[in-house]
């Protein structure tokens, strides 16, 4: 059974969706890009309204995810699951993960390699952190693996975390500051050994920011 377009109208709240509305009463929405095409006249069957409805909601999924993913980069996974609480059907999901990564909007590869470079720059954890906290993310081992394996030591990284972290102690003896850097180093995942390893380093410059701070 066929219905006839009687009118399309731009919703006020809303100009980029399009009311629909057949044999003079309304009967569904769809984004204006998926409306496009239709014309007052135009005859719907019911199999071409469910493509129309399908391809909307494909649209309106996209949409989202545009909009999620326009804060920070993400993984597929977190893209899937997000969609997946907005009770988006699977194949809808399939065709928008499909979508976004042609366009390389969506890049597991890309998005481990920033999240790993934004943590070193600004809060570096250990390597085993890294990898947990790709992996909660979704990210493959694969992928893990062979961004872990690109960046630089764990004593370098534990170094750089630890020198961070100076600016936030007070003046203190050799025992105390080893105390309170190592349990600081340890809750960023790094191992005994690292953190006995790059201690000296640390006290070298805490020593220093003192002596510098004492002179003035």
């Amino acid at each position: 059974m066929e219905k006839t377009i009687s009118s399309l109208n731009v919703q006020k709240n809303n100009p980029n969706r399009v009311n629909v509305f057949l044999d003079g009463e309304y009967a569904f929405s769809l984004a204006r890009i998926v409306a496009a095409w239709l014309e007052v006249g135009i005859s719907l069957s019911t199999e071409k309204i469910g493509t129309l409805q399908a391809a909307d909601m494909v649209e309106t999924a996209y949409q989202k995810s545009l909009k999620y993913i326009s804060y920070r980069p993400r993984t597929t996974n977190e893209v899937r699951k997000r969609l997946e609480n907005s009770s988006i059907p699977p194949d809808t999901i399939n065709i928008v993960i499909e979508q976004l990564s042609e366009k390389n909007l969506l890049d597991d590869h890309q998005f481990a390699e920033f999240w790993v470079e934004n943590r070193l720059a600004f809060r570096p954890k250990s390597r085993r952190a890294l990898r947990q906290e790709l992996r909660q993310k979704g990210v493959e081992d694969e992928i893990i693996e062979n961004i872990i394996q690109e960046i630089k030591s764990e004593d370098d990284i534990a170094i750089n975390a630890g020198l961070k972290y100076l600016h936030r102690m007070e003046p203190m003896d050799w025992y105390l500051f080893k105390q309170r850097m190592g349990g600081y180093l340890a809750r960023k995942g790094f191992t005994f050994e690292t953190i006995g390893n790059v201690m000296p380093v640390l006290w070298e410059s805490f020593s220093a920011e003192l002596n510098h701070i004492a002179i003035r």
